[in-house]
C-alpha cells in the first residue's frame, strides 16, 4: 500500500480524519497525498491569476490542516485541482497510482447530522474504482482484530481486488469473518465464492435477508468487528447510493470504518 489519498473538506475536523490516515499509513510506510479541489472558470475580462491565487489559498489551508496532525515521519504531500472531485481524483490516480483513499464520512455536509455518506463522500465511492476506507467522526486509529466482509455474490473477477484487505489482514494478523446474505432474487451462481477469498477468511456464515445491510445488522453484534469490508457493487451493499449521492442514516450506519474494495461496474 505505498500511495493513500485523504480528500479535504470543509469540515472543521478535517484533520482528525488526517490523523487517522497518518497513523493507518504509518503501518504500512505509505506516503499520503491530502487534496482539496476548487472551481474557478476564466471568463473575458477576469484577473488571469485568479486560478493561481485560488490555488495559493488552498495549499495554505491544507498547510494549516497538515500543521495540526503528528506526521509520525509520513511524507505528506499536497494536490490541489481545479475540477470536479472525481475528475481530480481519477487524474491523480492516472498520475501516482493511488492504492486508498481515506475519507470522512461527511466531509462538506457538516450540518446534516443524518447523513452517514455526504455527497462529496457519496460520489467518491460511487463513481471512483478507487479502494476507499470511509472513517467515522471522532474515529482514533487502532489495529483491526476482526474484520467483518459481507456480500450477497462471492464472484470476484480479478483477484487483486482483494488487494488491501489482504494487507491489512497481514499486517494486523487480522481474522477476517465471511458474511453471506443471500437476497431475494439471489442465483446459484451468486452462492460460489472465489477462492482467494475463502482463503484468508477463518469463518464463513451464511443468512438470508431482504439486504446485505440488514444481514450485517443481524450478526453485527455478535461478532463485534473492529473494521467491516463490503463490496462496491450497484445491486449491492451502497445500493441507495446509485439513486442519489447521498446515504441517510436510516439507510445505512456503522460505528466502525468500513473498508469498500472495488468491482468493476455491473
Amino acid at each position: 500500500m505505498k500511495n493513500i489519498l485523504v480528500p479535504i473538506g470543509t469540515s472543521p475536523d478535517s484533520h482528525e480524519t488526517l490523523q487517522y490516515a497518518v497513523d493507518f499509513a504509518s503501518q504500512f510506510s505509505s506516503d499520503i497525498f491530502v487534496m482539496e479541489v476548487f472551481n474557478v472558470s476564466i471568463k473575458a475580462g477576469t484577473l488571469g491569476n485568479v486560478t493561481e491565487k485560488v490555488a495559493e489559498n488552498s495549499i495554505e489551508r491544507l498547510k494549516e490542516i497538515i500543521g495540526k496532525v503528528d506526521s509520525k515521519g509520513i511524507t505528506i504531500k499536497i494536490a490541489t485541482y481545479n475540477g470536479s472531485i472525481i475528475s481530480g481524483l481519477k487524474d491523480i490516480d492516472k498520475e501516482l497510482g493511488i492504492d486508498l483513499i481515506i475519507l470522512s464520512t461527511r466531509s462538506n455536509d457538516i450540518q446534516n447530522e443524518d447523513l452517514y455518506l455526504g455527497n462529496t463522500s457519496g460520489k467518491i465511492i460511487k463513481q471512483t474504482d478507487i479502494p476507499s476506507l470511509i472513517v467515522p467522526k471522532g474515529s482514533v486509529f487502532k489495529p483491526y482484530k476482526t474484520i467483518l466482509t459481507a456480500f450477497k455474490s462471492g464472484i470476484l473477477k480479478r483477484k487483486r481486488i482483494l488487494d488491501p484487505l489482504v494487507d491489512i489482514k497481514k499486517k494486523f494478523k487480522s481474522v477476517v469473518n465471511l458474511l453471506m446474505v443471500k437476497t431475494p432474487g439471489y442465483s446459484d451462481e451468486d452462492l460460489k465464492i472465489n477462492t482467494a477469498l475463502m482463503d484468508i477468511s477463518s469463518q464463513l456464515t451464511l443468512t438470508e435477508n431482504a439486504s446485505t445491510y440488514l444481514g450485517v445488522l443481524e450478526h453485527f453484534q455478535a461478532q463485534h468487528p473492529d473494521l467491516l469490508c463490503v463490496f462496491r457493487r450497484k445491486r449491492g451493499f451502497f445500493k441507495a447510493l446509485w439513486e442519489k449521492n447521498t446515504i441517510t442514516k436510516s439507510e445505512f450506519y456503522a460505528p466502525i470504518p468500513v473498508l469498500v474494495l472495488s468491482v468493476k461496474k455491473d
